[in-house]
């Protein structure tokens, strides 16, 4: 019975700390927009799912596949369940941007966590140049990674797949879940992993390491790219080495921009 109070105590403190008074303003904020997120959601799932099969018809058109492949169904439902995985991640991405932008412009809600970010010892960041050159550095980076991921990446694996298939005497026929699944997790892959520079300048920037702890350990953080490559590419080794050598690259131009411009200030 005397454990039961005790849970009962902890559970009260927790909820009265300074991170629970957080999470209950975002629980009470999120209800009193729940009708417009539920509108949003499935006005974007709609949307979403009747532009699905025009995407898919442009993913799988003969200029961007590699000779001699086809893309299959395997089950009755395949397609239909692809379209409306497309459609529901869509939705969710639209309802993350509506919910920053509506927490930017509401005053009172922004005021309220300011002030448990000040109980909480926390400092939000605030839109100096340093903030906005690093947003705009996230953005400028992901869309070069989109780029190389859809320009380069992309069609030189399919490529070497198929060519290395064909050499066994393998036919190529993909399943559409699998070659879309594919091209996602490629291009989301180089979008974070190209975010290697930002990471490692704000680390420096802000304390977290030192320039000389960084090159102590820079065959550890190569050996961690890569790892981060084989969980994040495809599982192939030549996807693994594509994906993992531009973070190498971009992380040691990090290095060579704090020496230059002196990010770390030691």
């Amino acid at each position: 019975m005397a454990e039961g109070y005790e849970l009962e105590d902890s559970v009260r403190s927790i909820l009265n700390s300074p991170g629970g008074q957080m999470i209950n303003d975002a629980s009470k904020f999120l209800r009193r927009q729940a009708k417009y997120l539920v509108l949003i959601f499935i006005s974007c799932v709609v949307i979403g799912f009747s532009l699905t099969k025009t995407v898919v018809s442009w993913l799988i058109a003969d200029e961007r596949l590699p000779d001699d492949v086809n893309i299959i169904v395997t089950s009755p439902i395949e397609f239909i369940l692809l379209q409306f995985q497309i459609a529901v991640s869509f939705g969710v991405v639209v309802i993350v941007i509506y919910l920053l932008l509506v927490l930017a412009r509401s005053g009172s809600t922004n005021q309220a966590i300011l002030q448990r970010f000040a109980e909480l010892d926390l400092k939000p960041p605030k839109f100096s140049v340093t903030f906005v050159a690093t947003l705009l550095a996230i953005i400028t980076l992901g869309l070069c990674g989109l780029l190389y991921a859809w320009n380069f990446l992309t069609p030189m694996i399919l490529q070497y797949l198929t060519d290395d298939a064909q050499s066994a005497g393998l036919t190529t026929e993909w399943r559409l879940s699998g070659y879309v699944g594919f091209i996602v997790n490629l291009a989301l892959a180089c979008v974070v992993g190209f975010q290697a520079p930002v990471i490692t300048i704000l680390c420096l920037r802000y304390g977290l390491t030192s320039p000389s702890h960084i090159r102590q350990y820079r065959k550890h953080i190569w050996f961690a790219a890569f790892v981060l490559g084989a969980f994040l590419s495809p599982p192939d080794p030549v996807s693994l080495f594509l994906v993992a050598m531009p973070v190498v690259v971009l992380f040691e131009i990090a290095l060579v921009l704090d020496k230059l411009l002196n990010f770390s200030n030691t």
